[in-house]
């Protein structure tokens, strides 16, 4: 039995009913005790990205916060994810994308309140926060262990799943394919930029994510828009098609093979989780770092996250798939979102599609460096920082030499290892969210001020 053969047993394990229902259980439950708060408090949550006051303890402001957490999930998972869950679970795998989106906004807004409320100060000065923490601090010492199991779980997302594989092996792949840059170049590349990036800590990557990210997502966006443009007549029935296949088995055509509802749920969701993280308490370890001293607020700042990559980014990707009619090729991956784009652009669409990409990809790479970072310090404390950092450059050098389906298995496998702990603390915790939102909410309405926000 080979590598590939074993990952995939353990990933179908892992990604089992189980955690199928606790991740979108637990969405479910917040939704329903926040009272929809990600639809209610939306237009809030979309003002307060340029609006927050950004007046409390913290070390970046809230924006950066949310460019540098949209910097690792916005990445691969958007195009190239997207893609292999569409070969793998036909159209129908879009729409449970967008139902764990719409549910994960609600964790998401969870995960960010709870990072501000129980975020504390490392060695160094720094803030240090996330799930490790409030597992800690709010769940009690008795359950410090779990955190401990999430930070050893966080750091292999950033080694072997997220932050790295996945990453340089889209880059690599669009590059070669574009312009046919030798692998070993690229590798090259690419790990000269993330060292110099990454070896400044989180000023240096919050700064280079605030300048990227709204830049990369305007540039997907237009080019994205624009082949919906070029091929309008399709959408209503490529929108028909996704609907239809959610709920029907897919049939074969073409290249694919065909696939079963439950295959479109499993790779919607593992794909759209792969994408948004929301749930897998990576996003918290940076929102943490926000300059507020509403817990509440940067929550719905946060929750923006998982609306901006799945609602608009994902969606985007796979309409582009389904009413160009290239997810019956044979292609996976890049190569299947590049045909897209070249039926569209008439060539241009794979320089418009590797810039996109190596964009992605790269301000992923950088927003992981910092979550592994986090979680690293958290179990060796601030001497385990540089090492991290060494090691971690180094797996980006050895990316561009790994095979893409082994990489997306493992990636799946830590991934939801790594939502466990978090996803139990955020059940815990509901009832500190419920009472931060209310607050946060009285004093939008009152202007009343609290004793108390982040202690």
């Amino acid at each position: 039995m080979d590598v590939t053969a074993i990952l995939n047993q353990i990933n179908s394990f892992v990604w089992g009913p189980p955690l199928l229902i606790l991740l979108v259980g637990t969405g479910i439950w917040l939704t329903i005790r926040l009272k929809l708060l990600q639809i209610v408090k939306l237009p809030l949550a979309l003002r307060l990205i340029f609006k927050a006051k950004n007046v409390g303890h913290g070390d970046i402001d809230s924006f950066k916060a949310l460019c540098t957490a949209l910097s690792a999930t916005v990445g691969t998972g958007n195009i190239v994810g997207v893609a292999t869950a569409i070969h793998a679970g036909g159209p129908g795998a879009i729409f449970w994308m967008w139902m764990a989106a719409f549910f994960g906004m609600a964790t998401k807004y969870a995960e960010g309140l709870l990072a501000v409320k129980y975020r504390e100060t490392d060695a160094n000065g720094e803030i240090a926060g996330g799930p490790m923490y409030y597992i800690k601090n709010g769940m009690g010492e008795k359950y410090k262990w779990l955190g401990y199991l999430f930070a050893i779980f966080g750091v292999g997302v950033a080694y072997f799943g997220i932050g790295t594989f996945a990453q340089v092996n889209a880059i690599v792949d669009i590059t070669k394919m574009t312009i046919n840059l030798d692998p070993m170049w690229t590798g090259a590349i690419v790990t000269v930029f993330v060292a110099a990036v990454t070896l400044g800590g989180l000023q240096s990557i919050a700064t280079t994510a605030a300048r990227i990210v709204p830049a990369m997502a305007v540039i997907y966006f237009i080019s994205t828009v624009g082949i919906l443009i070029v091929f309008a007549s399709e959408v209503p029935a490529a929108i028909a098609t996704i609907l239809e296949c959610a709920f029907t088995p897919t049939a074969a055509a073409g290249g694919f093979l065909g696939a079963t509802v439950m295959m479109a749920i499993r790779n919607g969701v593992a794909r759209g989780v792969f994408s948004n993280e929301s749930g897998l308490g990576s996003a918290p370890i940076v929102a943490a770092a926000a300059k507020t001293k509403w817990p509440a607020e940067q929550g719905l700042i946060s929750m923006t996250g998982t609306f901006i990559d799945t609602i608009i980014i994902c969606t985007l990707t796979g309409l582009t798939l389904v009413v160009t009619g290239t997810w019956c090729g044979l292609e996976n991956g890049a190569a299947l979102t590049n045909n897209a784009f070249n039926m569209a652009y008439n060539g241009y669409g794979s320089y418009i599609l590797m810039i996109g990409l190596v964009l992605f990809a790269f301000t992923t790479i950088l927003g992981w460096n910092y979550y592994g970072e986090r979680c690293i310090e958290y179990i060796a404390g601030v001497k385990g920082i540089l090492p991290y950092r060494i090691i971690f450059i180094c797996l980006i050098a050895m990316g561009p030499y790994l095979k893409l389906e082994a990489i997306w298995v493992l990636a799946d496998i830590v991934n939801g290892l790594m939502a466990i702990p978090n996803l139990i603390a955020l059940l815990f915790l509901t009832g500190v969210c419920i009472k931060e939102t209310n607050k946060y909410l009285d004093h939008l309405k009152t202007g009343r001020e609290y004793e108390s926000y982040d202690d």
